[in-house]
């Protein structure tokens, strides 16, 4: 199978590009393709470990964890996490923190990429 790099470039809340882009990357990872997920924006509060699932909203770290040890990369731009106050030791096991050239360099390894969001 091949590489697939998926951007996440999510808004505010109330987004749900978020929400697919998880969904689209344990998919893809049970079809056996390697995935990097790499989110910026706003959507690194995805890294901030210690989140409360609440009934009926949205809650992706479980699932995300899961998808990690399944093999599933997730990078959070470090410039975005820092500016919103997610400092390293807030970030949730297993989640890397790079500058945009660690995206750059994914999708242009990979063998299909798609960047969502950044509206």
């Amino acid at each position: 199978m091949g590489k697939f790099t998926i951007g996440c470039f999510s808004s505010l809340v109330g987004s749900m590009s978020l929400d697919f882009a998880v969904k689209l990357a344990g998919t893809a990872l049970e079809k056996g393709h390697k995935v990097d997920l790499w989110v910026s924006g706003n959507a690194t509060m995805l890294s901030l470990k210690g989140q409360r699932a609440f009934k009926d909203y949205s809650h992706l770290e479980k699932p995300l964890q899961e998808l990690m040890q399944k093999g599933l990369t997730v990078t959070a731009c470090e410039a975005c996490a820092e500016a919103r106050g997610y400092h390293k030791e807030h970030t949730i096991e297993g989640f890397k923190r790079h500058s945009m050239d660690w995206y750059l360099a994914s999708a242009f390894d990979a063998d299909r990429v798609l960047h969502i969001g950044g509206e």
